[in-house]
Protein backbone atom coordinates (compact mmCIF):
# COMPACT_ATOMS: atom_id res chain seq x y z
CA UNK A 1 0.00 0.00 0.00
CA UNK A 2 1.04 3.21 -0.92
CA UNK A 3 2.65 5.64 2.11
CA UNK A 4 3.17 9.28 2.16
CA UNK A 5 7.00 9.67 3.80
CA UNK A 6 7.67 13.32 3.24
CA UNK A 7 7.10 15.72 5.96
CA UNK A 8 3.20 16.14 7.25
CA UNK A 9 4.18 19.98 8.19
CA UNK A 10 4.31 20.34 4.05
CA UNK A 11 0.87 18.72 4.29
CA UNK A 12 -0.66 21.95 6.44
CA UNK A 13 1.11 24.49 4.63
CA UNK A 14 -0.12 23.14 0.96
CA UNK A 15 -2.98 23.27 2.27
CA UNK A 16 -3.03 26.87 4.16
CA UNK A 17 -4.86 25.14 7.23
CA UNK A 18 -3.47 23.82 9.89
CA UNK A 19 -4.73 19.69 9.38
CA UNK A 20 -3.24 18.90 13.08
CA UNK A 21 -1.35 15.59 11.46
CA UNK A 22 1.19 15.76 14.25
CA UNK A 23 -1.00 15.65 17.23
CA UNK A 24 0.75 17.61 20.30
CA UNK A 25 3.57 19.60 18.12
CA UNK A 26 0.49 21.20 16.04
CA UNK A 27 -0.42 23.55 19.23
CA UNK A 28 3.15 24.20 20.14
CA UNK A 29 5.15 27.06 18.96
CA UNK A 30 7.29 24.88 16.94
CA UNK A 31 4.71 24.19 14.23
CA UNK A 32 6.16 25.14 10.89
CA UNK A 33 2.65 26.21 9.66
CA UNK A 34 2.75 29.09 12.50
CA UNK A 35 6.18 29.88 11.38
CA UNK A 36 6.47 29.53 7.16
CA UNK A 37 2.17 30.19 6.29
CA UNK A 38 2.97 29.69 2.48
CA UNK A 39 2.88 27.10 0.10
CA UNK A 40 6.43 24.99 0.15
CA UNK A 41 8.54 25.62 -2.74
CA UNK A 42 10.92 28.31 -3.95
CA UNK A 43 7.35 29.95 -5.89
CA UNK A 44 5.43 29.58 -2.08
CA UNK A 45 5.79 33.37 -1.55
CA UNK A 46 4.12 34.16 -5.01
CA UNK A 47 0.41 34.97 -5.14
CA UNK A 48 -1.55 33.00 -8.21
CA UNK A 49 -5.04 33.13 -8.88
CA UNK A 50 -6.68 29.64 -8.40
CA UNK A 51 -9.72 28.23 -10.48
CA UNK A 52 -12.69 27.04 -9.38
CA UNK A 53 -11.46 23.68 -10.32
CA UNK A 54 -8.09 24.54 -8.17
CA UNK A 55 -10.48 25.27 -5.33
CA UNK A 56 -12.01 22.15 -5.74
CA UNK A 57 -9.10 20.08 -5.45
CA UNK A 58 -7.81 21.54 -2.83
CA UNK A 59 -10.53 21.15 -0.47
CA UNK A 60 -10.64 17.48 -1.60
CA UNK A 61 -6.73 17.16 -1.10
CA UNK A 62 -7.45 18.75 2.65
CA UNK A 63 -10.22 16.20 3.53
CA UNK A 64 -8.12 13.06 2.40
CA UNK A 65 -5.12 14.36 4.37
CA UNK A 66 -6.66 14.95 7.33
CA UNK A 67 -8.16 11.65 7.55
CA UNK A 68 -5.30 9.79 5.70
CA UNK A 69 -6.74 8.01 3.12
CA UNK A 70 -5.80 7.08 -0.11
CA UNK A 71 -7.64 8.55 -3.69
CA UNK A 72 -9.63 5.40 -4.57
CA UNK A 73 -10.90 4.86 -1.11
CA UNK A 74 -11.59 8.64 -0.40
CA UNK A 75 -13.84 8.27 -4.21
CA UNK A 76 -15.69 4.95 -2.82
CA UNK A 77 -16.64 6.69 0.05
CA UNK A 78 -18.07 9.10 -1.78
CA UNK A 79 -19.97 7.10 -4.28
CA UNK A 80 -21.50 5.44 -1.51
CA UNK A 81 -22.76 8.75 0.12
CA UNK A 82 -24.01 9.34 -3.56
CA UNK A 83 -26.23 6.45 -3.63
CA UNK A 84 -27.61 6.91 0.01
CA UNK A 85 -30.44 8.94 0.80
CA UNK A 86 -29.06 12.76 2.24
CA UNK A 87 -26.69 14.86 1.90
CA UNK A 88 -23.78 13.70 -0.17
CA UNK A 89 -21.52 16.30 1.11
CA UNK A 90 -22.09 15.47 5.18
CA UNK A 91 -22.57 11.67 4.83
CA UNK A 92 -19.25 11.62 3.36
CA UNK A 93 -17.66 13.62 6.20
CA UNK A 94 -19.74 10.79 8.56
CA UNK A 95 -18.64 7.79 7.13
CA UNK A 96 -14.57 9.40 7.44
CA UNK A 97 -15.80 9.96 10.78
CA UNK A 98 -16.43 6.49 11.72
CA UNK A 99 -13.53 4.99 10.46
CA UNK A 100 -12.21 3.12 13.49
CA UNK A 101 -9.01 4.54 13.13
CA UNK A 102 -10.65 8.27 13.81
CA UNK A 103 -13.10 7.02 16.87
CA UNK A 104 -9.62 5.76 18.53
CA UNK A 105 -7.63 8.95 17.44
CA UNK A 106 -10.90 11.12 19.00
CA UNK A 107 -11.61 9.31 22.41
CA UNK A 108 -7.89 10.03 22.95
CA UNK A 109 -5.87 7.00 22.69
CA UNK A 110 -3.46 8.31 20.28
CA UNK A 111 -2.05 12.20 20.01
CA UNK A 112 -3.03 11.81 15.71
CA UNK A 113 -4.67 9.45 13.31
CA UNK A 114 -1.93 8.16 11.94
CA UNK A 115 -1.05 7.07 15.68
CA UNK A 116 -4.29 5.54 15.69
CA UNK A 117 -4.06 3.29 12.75
CA UNK A 118 -0.95 1.55 13.60
CA UNK A 119 -2.29 1.37 17.13
CA UNK A 120 -5.26 -0.53 15.15
CA UNK A 121 -3.39 -2.14 12.72
CA UNK A 122 -0.92 -4.01 15.69
CA UNK A 123 -4.01 -5.02 17.36
CA UNK A 124 -4.04 -3.26 20.35
CA UNK A 125 -7.83 -2.62 20.10
CA UNK A 126 -10.92 -4.01 20.90
CA UNK A 127 -14.40 -3.69 19.51
CA UNK A 128 -17.41 -4.89 21.09
CA UNK A 129 -14.63 -7.32 23.20
CA UNK A 130 -12.96 -8.62 19.71
CA UNK A 131 -9.51 -7.80 18.45
CA UNK A 132 -10.34 -5.59 14.98
CA UNK A 133 -6.98 -4.51 13.24
CA UNK A 134 -8.55 -2.90 10.36
CA UNK A 135 -8.25 0.60 10.59
CA UNK A 136 -11.78 1.38 8.05
CA UNK A 137 -13.58 -0.55 9.82
CA UNK A 138 -17.19 1.54 10.74
CA UNK A 139 -17.89 1.66 14.04
CA UNK A 140 -21.75 1.51 14.21
CA UNK A 141 -23.81 3.34 17.42
CA UNK A 142 -23.74 1.29 20.53
CA UNK A 143 -20.47 -0.22 19.70
CA UNK A 144 -17.42 -0.10 22.81
CA UNK A 145 -14.10 0.39 21.63
CA UNK A 146 -11.66 -0.27 24.31
CA UNK A 147 -7.82 -0.82 24.76
CA UNK A 148 -6.65 -4.40 25.34
CA UNK A 149 -6.19 -4.84 28.73
CA UNK A 150 -2.43 -5.98 28.50
CA UNK A 151 -1.55 -2.54 26.43
CA UNK A 152 -3.11 -0.32 28.59
CA UNK A 153 0.26 0.59 29.93
CA UNK A 154 2.00 1.77 26.80
CA UNK A 155 2.87 5.27 27.64
CA UNK A 156 2.32 6.83 24.01
CA UNK A 157 -1.66 5.80 25.11
CA UNK A 158 -1.28 6.55 28.53
CA UNK A 159 0.16 10.15 27.63
CA UNK A 160 -1.98 11.07 24.96
CA UNK A 161 -5.26 9.18 26.97
CA UNK A 162 -4.26 12.19 29.84
CA UNK A 163 -4.42 15.19 27.43
CA UNK A 164 -7.56 14.00 26.01
CA UNK A 165 -9.26 17.40 27.96
CA UNK A 166 -7.11 19.76 26.84
CA UNK A 167 -8.01 18.09 22.63
CA UNK A 168 -11.72 17.80 23.63
CA UNK A 169 -13.95 15.10 23.23
CA UNK A 170 -16.57 15.20 20.84
CA UNK A 171 -20.19 14.65 22.39
CA UNK A 172 -21.30 11.87 20.15
CA UNK A 173 -18.56 9.81 21.56
CA UNK A 174 -18.45 8.83 25.52
CA UNK A 175 -15.07 7.47 27.38
CA UNK A 176 -14.17 6.04 30.40
CA UNK A 177 -10.56 7.05 30.72
CA UNK A 178 -10.34 5.03 33.78
CA UNK A 179 -10.85 1.76 32.00
CA UNK A 180 -9.51 2.76 28.66
CA UNK A 181 -13.44 2.57 27.15
CA UNK A 182 -15.11 4.48 24.68
CA UNK A 183 -18.62 4.07 23.19
CA UNK A 184 -20.13 5.41 20.07
CA UNK A 185 -23.80 7.11 21.15
CA UNK A 186 -25.07 8.70 18.15
CA UNK A 187 -23.97 9.57 14.50
CA UNK A 188 -22.52 13.01 14.24
CA UNK A 189 -23.86 15.71 12.88
CA UNK A 190 -22.43 18.13 10.14
CA UNK A 191 -21.96 20.96 13.31
CA UNK A 192 -20.29 18.29 15.81
CA UNK A 193 -17.75 16.92 13.59
CA UNK A 194 -16.85 20.63 13.12
CA UNK A 195 -14.10 20.44 10.51
CA UNK A 196 -13.36 23.72 8.65
CA UNK A 197 -13.89 22.28 5.08
CA UNK A 198 -16.17 22.88 2.43
CA UNK A 199 -17.71 19.61 1.58
CA UNK A 200 -19.96 20.99 -1.35
CA UNK A 201 -16.66 21.43 -3.51
CA UNK A 202 -15.96 18.20 -3.47
CA UNK A 203 -19.66 17.08 -4.77
CA UNK A 204 -19.17 19.45 -7.34
CA UNK A 205 -15.39 17.88 -8.18
CA UNK A 206 -16.71 14.52 -8.40
CA UNK A 207 -19.85 15.04 -9.88
CA UNK A 208 -18.13 16.73 -12.97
Amino acid sequence: MARYTDSLCRLCRREGDKLFLKGDRCFADKCAFERRKYVPGQHGTRRTKISDYGLQLREKQKVKRIYGVLERQFRNYFHEAQRKRGVTGELLLQFLELRLDNIVYRLGFASNRRQARQIVNHRHILVNGRVTDIASFRVKVGDVIEVKESRRGIPLIEESLSKVEHRGLPEWLELDAENFRGKLISIPSREAIGLDVKENLIVELYSK
